[in-house]
């Protein structure tokens, strides 16, 4: 379910709230395909499923950044922020990937607002955890704390 806000003072208001689920997205072979070409990264374990299968993980695995990358479409699921002139992604405090996410796999995005402060410029920032989740999984493919500014 999505959370509306309007404006800085409703997003105030969502320190220590948890944000719940994103919907499942399955990792297809043709995106992690595409992520290759767009970052260069060809490594086999990640586009070579007949190498990739006799490999650690017993068959291809997406890259750990298109992971981290997909909380953007997820997290829209999550929050719709408006009354605000422009929100920039400011950073990441921590991320780690502690399973591999397999071709084929689901994964869903956990969130939850940490904190939310006044920043100069008219604006705030808020603190995140992330939590990107694998279906059926006992640890989640992705685990950060991340840095949104909202201007007014």
């Amino acid at each position: 379910m999505t959370t509306t806000v309007h404006g800085l003072d409703e997003i105030k208001a969502l320190a220590g709230k948890d944000l719940g689920h994103s919907g499942w997205l399955e990792i297809t072979q043709e995106r992690v395909n595409t992520f290759a070409d767009a970052t260069d990264d060809h490594q086999w374990i990640h586009v070579d499923p007949v190498r990739a299968a006799a490999g650690p993980f017993g068959g291809p695995i997406a890259h750990g950044y298109l992971t981290l990358s997909l909380v953007i479409p997820l997290f829209s699921e999550l929050l719709d922020i408006q009354g605000v002139k422009m929100s920039v992604n400011y950073g990441l405090e921590k991320v780690r990937f502690p399973s591999p996410v397999k071709v084929g796999g689901r994964i869903r995005l956990a969130a939850a607002v940490v904190s939310v402060e006044d920043v100069p410029g008219d604006g705030v920032q808020m603190l995140l955890d992330f939590t990107v989740e694998i279906d059926g999984a006992t640890k989640p493919a992705c685990v950060a704390r991340v840095i949104y500014r909202h201007y007014a």
